[in-house]
């Protein structure tokens, strides 16, 4: 029997490659608006996170939401986020 690929996706915040059923994906819609992604299909542009605040600071710190969604995020967004990431 052959054994399956697992997809693997990098952090934006600590940049290790892990398997994306362990990371949250947050998305910008064709909208333009970014968000958490529970479910990890919905249409538009996704980025994946650790789900730990370390990982979150850092990719919130050294900018990497605006390189990989080419915007500049709302603080709101990233106080809405903070709140659904665990510590």
């Amino acid at each position: 029997m052959k054994t399956r690929k697992v997809p693997m996706r990098m952090c934006l915040g600590c940049q290790e490659m892990k398997p994306k059923k362990e990371l949250l994906r947050v998305v910008r819609t064709p909208e333009g608006v970014v968000e958490l992604d529970p479910t990890g299909k919905r249409n538009g542009r996704g980025a994946y996170l650790c789900p730990n605040s370390v990982c979150f600071q850092a990719a919130v710190k050294e900018r990497r939401f605006r390189k990989a969604f080419g915007v500049d995020v709302d603080p709101a967004v990233f106080a809405n986020l903070e709140g659904k990431i665990s510590s």
